[in-house]
């Protein structure tokens, strides 16, 4: 799935997530502790590029159940020859100050905790939304 945005009317955001591409065992709580539950993962492409063109930065991250994990940052040059870019270190290597303004950065563009939570609605109930727009195309095609 493809999202985009506009951001100040300066940056392009154009966010790529997959279907649940992995996933987690997690310890039950409560009264049936027997076995394991699954916590499923997303992945999501962050692209944010200034709309005055050149390099984008690019974010790697993660989208859980309740929560965003940036995994990678790099900077991709739209104009370089290179096929592929300096992926840099892993976020939790980051300096925690640099990671907390990363993470500033992302929330103040909606990149955040409840956009993980959306996707992970919207992925859980995508074969239906899609049947139900194709329903609506089917009528309108009918109708006419």
């Amino acid at each position: 799935m493809t999202m985009r945005s506009i951001f100040n009317d300066s940056e392009d955001i154009k966010l790529e997530a997959t279907m649940f591409d992995g996933y987690e065992s997690v310890p039950k709580f409560g009264d049936d502790t027997s076995g394991e539950d699954m916590r499923f993962h997303i992945s999501l492409l962050v692209d944010i590029s200034k709309r005055s063109g050149g390099d984008a930065l690019e974010f790697v991250c993660s989208a859980w159940p309740d929560c965003l994990e940036i995994q990678k940052l790099y900077l991709l040059s739209r104009d370089s020859m290179l096929s592929r870019p300096y992926m840099g270190p892993d976020f939790r290597n980051l300096n925690p100050q640099l990671q907390e303004r990363l993470r500033e950065f992302l929330e103040a563009r909606g990149v955040n905790d409840e956009l993980s939570v959306f996707l992970h609605e919207y992925m859980k109930n995508k074969d239906r939304i899609e049947l139900m727009q194709w329903f609506g195309k089917v009528k309108s095609f009918m109708e006419k």
